[in-house]
């Protein structure tokens, strides 16, 4: 057996097989997985554009109680991951994938019909937990239907997919809110999602786990949920008059002290929720380590980009996200080259090169743009190096992550990191409503925010350093 610091070579598992000759590509197993993702990321980003909307539609609430429609989403997506990733791995992939879809289609009906602020909070959380659930298993669902040399493409098309819906979330969103209701921001979820499911149940086949008879780890479960749900509720809290400094404290105290627990837990527990072991491989380390300063960096570009054109700018939200759209459609074919690129040279050169260039793009809105507005000249050469750094580092994040994980550990081992960049994500918009939550945004109020996102750039290419530079996974001739 390898040991964790040594490269694991993996074939394909044998269950990745499909049965009959209309599953033999793996691509409609990638579209199928892609499209629940799609759903997921563009939701996660969608409602701050429905947000004035449901302050209309609910004007008995304040700003804080709606404040919760995107808070409760984010802490339970947070929270959820990584026990969603172990009940993948043990309980059935495909089973845990349809399950995630199918609770979150009937969220998002809830939400869509929610009579007041309390509902659609709770259905919001609900929505979440099936998003949980269905994220790791897709990843781990993809990397099983893919041969071992095509593996790098497949996981960074994957990635891209997420962040390109995360990137078109807002402008969708205004334009489906303003032409149909808030409501319909949920609606929309449901004929591809229901596509998802319908070709899911015949076209997904489970994969036979080794350890699918061990017990599910509910202590370890209960202290994570607990851990990084309180520290993502204190981190998203950090500005809000309803919480005071020592109870914020108190909370981040707790969480803490829940995933110090779920540490100890993991070492003694017969069959542990996470396998402590998986953190010994040095390449899985620093790309968690690198996940979270890229999930930092990518909030914060994301948001003031928004904060920008609406504030400095003064266009309106469905005109700065069309203004964004180059910038998320760099990404897809940068990231397909990145995958071929990967599956040849190792992740590191793309790693390391993809945040220069994103640091470089911080650089570009930091000096050029001004106070008018000059879209062609000042915008759109950021726009365009932003997209192409975040098309090289983001699926290449995804990718090295699990790039040597032994095939039981797929899902849990990506939900680790999509946890902890999702963590990342919450800390980037809290540090950006810290720093442009000013009423009266002027441009100099931004160079802080570029200055955060250039070096928090050039920090996760530092963190991409020691990451291995072989291919990953290829397979071995036999």
């Amino acid at each position: 057996m390898s040991t964790p610091d040594k490269q694991i070579v993996l074939s394909p598992p044998a269950s990745a097989k499909q049965a009959s000759p209309d599953t033999a590509s793996p691509w409609p197993v990638f579209w199928v997985a892609s499209i629940a993702v799609f759903l997921v990321s563009m939701d996660g980003t969608m409602l701050f554009a429905a947000f004035s909307a449901l302050r209309a539609g609910f004007p008995q609430a304040t700003a804080a109680d709606l404040s919760w429609v995107l808070n409760a989403y984010t802490v339970v997506y947070a929270a959820m991951l990584i026990p969603s990733g172990g009940l993948a791995d043990r309980h059935g992939r495909k089973k845990v994938f349809l399950l995630g879809v199918t609770l979150f289609l009937a969220a998002s009906v809830a939400c869509g019909l929610a009579p007041n602020v309390a509902w659609l909070v709770a259905a919001r959380a609900l929505q979440a937990l099936g998003a949980a659930l269905l994220t790791p298993a897709s990843l781990s669902l993809v990397l099983a239907a893919f041969p071992a040399n095509k593996r790098a493409v497949a996981v960074s098309l994957w990635s891209a997919v997420g962040g390109l819906a995360a990137a078109v979330g807002p402008s969708l969103g205004a334009f489906v809110v303003a032409s149909l209701g808030w409501p319909w921001a949920f609606y929309l979820n449901l004929p591809l999602g229901m596509f998802a499911i319908w070709r899911g149940v015949t076209l997904l086949s489970e994969a036979k786990q080794p350890n699918k008879g061990r017990p599910l780890d509910l202590v370890g479960m209960g202290l994570l949920i607990v851990g990084i749900g309180a520290l993502a509720l204190s981190i998203v809290q950090a500005e809000s008059p309803d919480w005071s400094r020592h109870e914020l404290l108190e909370v981040a105290g707790l969480g803490l002290a829940s995933i110090a627990g779920f540490i100890a837990w993991a070492r003694f527990a017969r069959a542990p929720l996470v396998d402590l072991s998986l953190f010994r491989n040095a390449t899985y380390r620093y790309v968690n380590l690198a996940s979270l300063s890229f999930g930092i960096a990518f909030s914060m570009m994301f948001f003031a980009f928004f904060f920008y054109m609406n504030a400095i700018w003064h266009y309106s939200l469905p005109l700065a996200g069309i203004a964004m759209a180059p910038g998320p459609l760099c990404v897809v074919p940068v990231a397909a080259l990145s995958g071929r690129l990967a599956g040849r040279y190792g992740h590191r050169p793309l790693l390391v090169v993809g945040c220069l260039i994103y640091a470089l793009s911080g650089l570009w809105f930091l000096l050029v743009p001004g106070t008018e507005p000059a879209y062609l000249t000042q915008w759109l050469p950021g726009a365009l190096l932003s997209g192409t750094g975040v098309g090289m580092v983001l699926p290449s994040l995804s990718g090295a992550a699990v790039s040597h994980l032994p095939a039981q550990h797929y899902a849990v081992g990506s939900a680790v990191n999509q946890a902890i960049r999702q963590i990342g994500s919450v800390m980037g918009v809290a540090l950006t409503v810290l720093l442009l939550g000013s009423a009266v945004l002027r441009r100099a109020d931004f160079d802080a925010v570029y200055l955060c996102h250039m070096g928090l750039a050039l920090l996760t290419a530092a963190l991409c350093l020691p990451v291995r530079t072989g291919p990953a996974n290829l397979a071995r001739k036999s």
